[in-house]
């Protein structure tokens, strides 16, 4: 059985009122408590405030379950 991958979703403001999704995964670390995540995948196109693009984030990660991508490998 594959292992569950841990996916995170943000939104970043690249620019004044220029908001993105982005989904993270977290990679371990024994160095240390704290979780370190690295992007995977990210909107093409700003979204005109933080809670649009938090909405369109969260249909990109439903999608993203939806197609099986919790158990794909993704580089």
């Amino acid at each position: 059985m594959t292992a569950l991958r841990e996916i995170a979703l943000t939104v970043e403001e690249r620019d004044t009122n220029q908001f993105f999704w982005v989904l993270l995964e977290a990679v371990s670390s024994d160095a240390s408590e704290a979780i370190h995540y690295r992007k995977i995948r990210s909107a093409t196109l700003p979204q005109p405030s933080y809670s649009s693009a938090l909405a369109v984030g969260a249909n990109a990660l439903r999608r993203f379950a939806d197609s099986g991508g919790f158990s794909e490998t993704i580089l």
